[in-house]
């Protein structure tokens, strides 16, 4: 089998494009977009039983059987950018819990939680130019009451 680094830029690139295609087949991906969200949904959604929502639902991704709704981001740390910066949040109130996940270098689960609404709005900082809110995912987010570490919930399903 031919590696990765005998392949040309295009082949490489045709072998990406390929891969895609085969995630959104299964279900994995939603989106032509870069695969870090939607894999995050899936995965929190495959983990709890969610209902997904559309992708033209306002303000949260998912939903559980009690109604809870779910606003879900992912970040992958890389080895060359290893913010934990997530997506940004438009709507602070259309959801009740953020589910978090961070993703390691090849999209393993490193670590994730569901993180009640009210701590998220007491650490997201709004950012006017993009009219969004934007939260970091740190460490000490596991040590806030009422966060719950799903990490290995996440990995059971990866």
């Amino acid at each position: 089998m031919e590696s990765l680094e005998e392949k040309t830029t295009a082949e490489l690139l045709t072998q990406h494009a390929g891969i895609m295609d085969e995630l959104r087949r299964r279900n994995v991906l939603r989106s032509a977009n870069n695969p870090t969200g939607d894999l995050a949904e899936y995965l929190f959604c495959a983990a709890f039983g969610w209902e997904q929502a559309t992708n033209s639902v306002k303000g949260y991704d998912a939903k559980d059987q009690d109604g809870t709704k779910f606003q879900i981001k992912g970040r992958r740390l890389h080895r060359l950018n290893k913010s934990r910066q997530l997506s940004a949040i438009r709507d602070l109130t259309g959801f009740d819990v953020l589910a978090a996940v961070l993703f390691d270098d090849d999209y393993g689960v490193r670590r994730a939680a569901l993180i009640p609404s009210d701590a998220v709005k007491a650490r997201a900082v709004y950012i006017g130019h993009t009219n969004s809110h934007k939260f970091l995912l740190k460490d000490d987010i596991w040590n806030v009451p009422d966060v719950i570490d799903v990490t290995e919930r996440l990995r059971a399903v990866e």
